[in-house]
């Protein structure tokens, strides 16, 4: 990348250069979702039923990736503070396009392993820093509504990668469906990026938000460009971080657990494969219009408040999905749980961003995520055993309820704290 002519380009622009940032950042996190565990749940019941695979033995793998993204997180945090998201996330794209095209020829359990494990390994870290570190760079007033803008995008990317692969897997079989999600991984995830991904404002000679990089003399100007900045070692002897990562500890294994099994669930609820999908769908769509409502209304409320609210709408909304026996009730429980799932998404990199600063986010984010990936990692493996123990979903939901109300709470205990 000539960072040169980037500069000329960012200088001709109407307006500020973040929000093409913001685009590239948007197409890797619909590239993301071909690793998702809503995408792998279409594929779920086709690939069971051809290998006789368990649902443990299938979850497995997206614990497997997940746990091996939280080993490599704190080492590559700091790397994204240094050396910016754009080669990562190239990178992080043609490896999940590579991958999920082989997934079209697995033939064994632990190929499947391999391969999607490798994906979800990429997608559990490397594309989650990638993505949020560049946000966080590029914009500090207006980072919540950048922050809506991208988690829009991964919403979208999880509403449409699992039609586009239902809709292949009916017409074509579930091997060409994996053959699809890798071309649209690369044209989306890849090319954008490569030109016109840069590390930071700074870099062009602007200022995050658009401001001119003189700073006014207002106390307010001042204020807002001189944000706090917390280093990893300062940010772990705060009780806030401790607490967003108990937060995350509790919510994340719902999100998952919910999401790889949501399909299953339905079909096995009498819900027909057709209207199953479609109930995914909405569920993925309302991750998207949750991520933007929670941040452009983020200036009304306190983060914590905001994450408070989300965790609440993701307990009514696994409760209510205990109880499905009909396609209405099935859309209302989804449609719950991606609002507040969206908010959650949304608001957790903005409470760290708007609590610790931009200057060390990238190593900061990188000691939260295991806590985040691992719990991901748990929830799709616990939904999968307390399945084949139990024989239903019941159990899990239950559980899951119960682990996003405690969240809740936690939530509401964290508060803002002061560099020391």
């Amino acid at each position: 990348m000539n960072i040169d002519r980037i500069r000329n380009w960012a200088a001709r622009l109407p307006f500020f250069y973040g929000w093409i940032v913001v685009s590239c950042t948007m197409g890797s996190a619909v590239a993301r979702q071909a690793a998702a565990v809503a995408t792998l749940s279409v594929f779920l019941v086709p690939m069971t039923a051809e290998f006789g695979w368990s649902r443990t033995g299938i979850s497995g793998a997206v614990s497997m990736g997940g746990l091996l993204g939280a080993v490599i997180a704190p080492f590559i945090g700091p790397l994204f503070d240094r050396h910016g998201s754009r080669i990562s996330l190239v990178t992080c794209a043609l490896i999940v396009s590579a991958c999920t095209a082989a997934l079209a020829g697995v033939e064994t359990l632990v190929g499947f392993y391999v391969v999607f494990g490798i994906s979800r390994m990429m997608f559990s870290t490397p594309f989650d820093l990638g993505t949020s570190s560049a946000v966080t760079k590029w914009f500090v007033r207006g980072r919540a509504r950048a922050m809506a803008l991208l988690s829009t995008a991964h919403g979208a990317g999880l509403a449409l990668m699992p039609l586009l692969a239902a809709f292949m897997i009916e017409a074509h079989g579930w091997r060409t469906g994996w053959l699809a999600l890798a071309a649209v991984v690369f044209v989306v995830g890849a090319v954008p990026q490569w030109f016109f991904l840069a590390r930071q404002p700074e870099d062009l000679g602007l200022a995050p938000d658009g401001r001119s990089a003189v700073v006014d003399e207002s106390g307010s100007e001042q204020d807002e460009t001189h944000e706090v900045a917390f280093t990893r070692a300062q940010a772990l002897r705060t009780p806030a971080l401790w607490l967003l990562m108990i937060f995350a500890a509790l919510v994340y294994p719902v999100q998952a657990g919910i999401s790889l099994h949501q399909a299953p669930y339905l079909i096995e609820s009498g819900i027909s494969p057709g209207i199953a999908a479609t109930v995914v769908s909405v569920f993925s769509l309302c991750i998207a219009i949750g991520g933007l409502a929670f941040g452009m209304n983020a200036h009304r409320m306190q983060p914590r408040f905001a994450l408070f609210v989300g965790a609440v709408m993701i307990t009514i909304g696994a409760v209510l999905m205990g109880q499905v026996v009909s396609p209405a009730l099935g859309y209302l429980s989804a449609a719950l749980f991606g609002l507040g799932l969206g908010g959650v998404s949304t608001m957790l990199p903005v409470t760290l961003a708007n609590y610790f600063g931009r200057a060390h986010y990238g190593a900061i984010r990188g000691i939260f995520l295991p806590v985040q990936v691992v719990a991901q990692a748990a929830g799709p493996l616990l939904a999968g055993v307390l399945h084949d123990a139990s024989g239903n979903y019941d159990l899990g939901l239950t559980v899951f309820a119960a682990l996003a109300a405690t969240a809740a709470l936690v939530a509401l205990a964290c508060r803002q704290q002061k560099v020391a």
